[in-house]
């Protein structure tokens, strides 16, 4: 198999495994849509801790408003009664006015904050260095680890309006948002490897050859970008490494030089004439009296 360390940018995604035989619009429909799914868990995981920490998100037209304000306008959530967290729900105020401040247990909030720590393991960029591949079945179960533990915690569901239920049924807005620079759709995507773009209608094969042991950089990048930056010669951790080597070694000449006299021509063990004098008894002769 062919692995592909997949890149945006300098930052490691995650690996995958193809062969030199796939057509290049397969690889990268499979590629684009690991790296959409894993910024998909990602924004997801974003949002848990607040759903933890203070409850379902308000009405659009509630949220940033002051109790005040929501009482003059004669506002209501109509899904404050319906959507209740299992064992009732714990009174935290949301100080920004986006969330309605009932939230779940501190036992419910921990279902919810252990499976985020464990949906954002499975697809973590720290997968390439435990040389892992991730899979888009990987990427599925992650999605639906989150999707039970919601579940688990609001059997009754959430508001439709809620940002973690819209990205379950694929109907995020993400128009305005930092997160939209990061979505590469399939027609945008492009993969770059040796500072070549990898054309759609040919085969890896047409790029690397046919041995199927090949371990690959490529970059994703949206179209238009133009050639992203070539991969450096040495990574940051073997300059560190090289770095440490230089100054290890430094120190070690300082001591040599500071070492470097002649006071253990003094000494006893560096006397030619030792073992001529411990045969004629010349040693351990002391002048003066005793």
């Amino acid at each position: 198999m062919v692995q592909l360390h997949v890149k945006r940018g300098d930052e490691s995604q995650f690996l995958f495994n193809t062969t030199v035989d796939a057509p290049l619009e397969t690889v990268i429909q499979q590629v684009t849509a690991i790296y959409n799914g894993r910024l998909k868990v990602d924004r997801i995981c974003s949002e848990i801790p607040e759903l933890a920490d203070h409850g379902i998100t308000l009405p659009p037209n509630m949220q940033g408003l002051t109790e005040e304000q929501i009482v003059e306008l004669k506002l209501r959530d109509e899904w404050e009664d319906k959507c209740v967290p299992s064992g009732g729900p714990v009174l935290r105020k949301d100080e920004i006015g986006r969330r309605n401040g009932h939230a779940p247990t501190d036992k419910m909030k921990e279902v919810l904050m252990r499976t985020m720590e464990e949906a954002k393991a499975l697809i973590s960029n720290k997968q390439v260095q435990a040389n892992v591949c991730v899979t888009m079945e990987m990427v599925k179960e992650a999605l639906d680890q989150l999707k039970g533990a919601v579940m688990i915690v609001y059997p009754m569901g959430l508001p439709p309006h809620d940002p973690v239920r819209m990205e379950f049924e694929d109907r995020e807005d993400l128009s305005g948002t930092q997160a939209s620079l990061q979505v590469i759709t399939e027609d945008e995507c492009q993969l770059w490897w040796a500072a070549k773009e990898m054309q759609r209608g040919k085969k890896l094969q047409d790029y690397i050859g046919k041995n199927e042991k090949t371990k690959l950089v490529v970059k994703i990048q949206k179209r238009g970008q133009g050639a992203p930056a070539r991969e450096p010669l040495i990574t940051d951790e073997q300059q560190k490494q090289m770095m440490m080597h230089y100054y290890r070694r430094q120190e070690e000449l300082k001591k040599l030089d500071e070492a470097d006299d002649d006071s253990y021509l003094d000494s006893e063990w560096s006397d030619r004439q030792a073992l001529k004098k411990q045969f004629q008894g010349l040693t351990n002769i002391k002048w003066g009296p005793r």
